[in-house]
């Protein structure tokens, strides 16, 4: 039996060429990120591009590279694990009105890319989540770098856990109704109050 343990990326500047036979083409990495990357409008893309919204917002060093099969999706220095989600009223594609705004909380198995051994039991591994609404409404101005552009909520884990109304999503009206919009500025402090929210309930439960 072969045992291959996981492969740990590293930085790459995007100078890097593509190479054929180790002959030099004219393409390189940067290439390939503008070309897979711009769109930051795309679901895909829109996805990862929150999660890096919040990353700058705790101070995430960004040589420390995104893990696609993590149990979360990003932890401070301090150690709080957060999942980031992101929705959007305008989209990449032609739209004949603007998108319903639902955000997942779906419970999901963990698979553990050090052992290879996924866990049985569904559950949320952050200690809170981050709720990133790209308000914007105008196509001819949208930019997802502007971050006025953008609404976050915050919530520590176990008020979706007691959330009665639905266990796999929440629309933007019910979030609204459990936390107030925070600006960009507010994040880091808005998910130490949540983290901090999240422990005591912890600690009360027990």
């Amino acid at each position: 039996m072969i045992n291959l343990k996981k492969i740990n990326a590293n930085p790459k500047t995007g100078d890097e060429l593509l190479t054929d036979n180790g002959l030099k083409t004219k393409y390189c990495l940067l290439d390939f990120w503008q070309w897979s990357g711009s769109d930051i409008l795309s679901n895909t893309t829109r996805g990862k591009f929150a999660e890096f919204i919040v990353g700058t917002a705790i101070g995430i060093n960004p040589k420390n590279l995104r893990d696609d099969w993590g149990a979360f999706d990003l932890v401070t220095n301090e150690g709080i694990k957060i999942e980031v989600k992101s929705a959007a009223f305008i989209q990449s594609w032609n739209q004949k009105r603007l998108s319903n705004i639902s955000f997942s909380i779906k419970q999901a198995r963990y698979w553990d890319a050090e052992s290879n051994i996924q866990c049985s039991e569904p559950k949320r591994h952050a200690d809170l989540y981050v709720f990133c609404h790209l308000k914007h409404k105008d196509q001819s101005s949208i930019d997802p770098l502007k971050m006025e552009q953008w609404d976050f909520y915050v919530l520590p884990t176990f008020r979706l856990d007691n959330y009665k109304r639905s266990q796999t999503s929440i629309t933007i009206n019910s979030l609204k109704k459990l936390t107030g919009n925070k600006k960009y500025s507010e994040l880091k402090t808005e998910i130490s109050n949540a983290y901090k929210e999240q422990i005591n309930y912890l600690q009360q439960s027990q």
